[in-house]
């Protein structure tokens, strides 16, 4: 159980600017939503904690003002960042728990527990962009900060930035003029087209309901080491058939292995089509590129080509990582500027944003048991950066529990070794383990 010590509303400590915030299109179609995610110290932990993350977090937020700020809702359907400096929620706790007692860390109940709750009942005006909680353990083992941050405000790359340079501050050192965000999103103000798009766009709508498909997710965490990620590299790269072509990375082996267990785990004797979903950063894919500290959404929805169950678990590895090459090289520029002028109005953001109401939940998205897997990288992210001045995390972890079968694939504290963060069907979850961990 985790009791509320106290509860602060944290405001820049200087005027910023009023000004409403434009957002772009990339903004507007995610979730109406906030992402819940964790970093795990083991340090031990003072009184004085709270009081020098509240005071570096004030002078973080006068460059950050948006945080502060509230979204609202044009006539025309859009979103936009009211920057009012009502602030950001910070909340103190303790758990009657140790350490020890919430296990790995994987997205449970329990974690839940360890991040801040958002009150969705709100009118959206009034709900925070980011709320964090710093939480002790029992027994003085260590603390967590659990954050969760408005998902159109901005991207895991920006939120990274966000939390990197409060901990800095934190540990009393000064931000460096090229760690200022750029804020201005109007680079991504591209004159509308009503025409049909340049380049083929994945489909924006849901995946339809499969009867009889197991709807209950379970959550785990998968820790595969440095030699394991080479052992996939080396696999993939030995049977490619491409000369001279760029080695597989990372990225591409283990998204590829985690596509192929899952269409493995789901075998039926069924030849079901399967596409790998993921979004990737085009900062740099545009031409001209966006500044590095961009703070916002700069994603693109990427898809795999379409294939089959049967191909991807009959072909080697490498099969599967070409797939997932081929998706991510389809992000162009032009395809890029394709996707943002889709979003013309109301009807069509309508059709592709997934509203939020009560607790979260989603309205008129029905479950999606397809055949499909949904990754997110968070792979070269310097996630194990956000010391605030008493050691690094010991993990970082995502806190959201999803009811659709979906991977993040993280960097751990190893170096070059991962963590997947998966949820799965929970009827097949240990099949998948199963073949995660054999089928190297």
């Amino acid at each position: 159980m985790v009791a509320i010590v106290a509860s602060y509303i944290v405001t820049p400590n200087q005027p910023t600017p009023n000004d409403p915030l434009w957002m772009s299109d990339s903004d507007q179609i995610g979730h109406l939503l906030h992402v819940s995610s964790i970093y795990i110290y083991k340090a031990k932990h003072n009184s004085h904690i709270i009081e020098r993350m509240r005071n570096s977090l004030s002078k973080l937020l006068v460059y950050y003002y948006p945080v502060a700020g509230r979204l609202s809702l044009t006539k025309s359907g859009r979103m936009e960042v009211d920057c009012n400096a009502k602030g950001v929620t910070l909340v103190e706790a303790e758990s009657t728990k140790r350490f020890g007692d919430y296990g790995d860390f994987s997205p449970s109940e329990s974690t839940e527990e360890l991040v801040p709750k958002v009150d969705y009942t709100q009118p959206i005006e009034e709900i925070p962009l980011l709320l964090l909680q710093l939480t002790r353990f029992h027994g003085g083992e260590g603390l967590a900060i659990g954050v969760v941050m408005s998902h159109p405000l901005t991207d895991a790359i920006g939120f990274v930035h966000f939390m990197n340079r409060w901990a800095k501050l934190t540990r009393g050192e000064a931000q460096e003029p090229n760690e200022i965000p750029f804020l201005d999103r109007t680079l991504l103000k591209l004159p509308h087209q009503p025409s049909a798009p340049s380049v083929k766009l994945p489909e924006w709508k849901p995946a339809p309901k499969i009867p009889g498909k197991e709807q209950t997710r379970s959550a785990a965490l998968l820790e595969l080491t440095s030699n394991q990620v080479q052992r996939l590299k080396e696999k993939a790269n030995d049977q490619s058939s491409k000369e001279g072509s760029r080695p597989y990375s990372r990225f591409e082996v283990v998204a590829a292995h985690i596509w192929r267990c899952a269409a493995k785990a789901r075998e039926s004797g069924e030849n079901h089509p399967t596409v790998a979903r993921f979004s990737v950063d085009f900062r740099k894919r545009l031409n001209p590129p966006l500044p590095q500290n961009f703070f916002g959404n700069a994603l693109a929805k990427a898809v795999t080509p379409k294939c089959y169950e049967r191909d991807i678990i009959s072909n080697p590895l490498s099969f599967a990582a070409q797939k997932i090459r081929e998706g991510a090289h389809a992000v162009t520029d032009e395809y890029i500027r394709s996707q943002l002028n889709v979003i013309l109005g109301q009807q069509q953001l309508d059709q592709i944003r997934a509203f939020f109401k009560g607790q979260g939940h989603r309205l008129n998205v029905p479950y999606a048991g397809d055949h499909n897997i949904l990754l997110t990288s968070w792979i070269t992210m310097p996630l194990y950066e956000a010391d605030f001045g008493w050691g690094k995390p010991v993990l970082f972890g995502l806190a959201t529990r999803f009811q659709e079968d979906r991977a993040a694939i993280l960097p751990n504290p190893e170096g070059y070794g991962v963590t997947v963060s998966i949820f799965f069907q929970t009827t097949l979850m240990q099949l998948f383990k199963t073949f995660f961990y054999e089928d190297m």
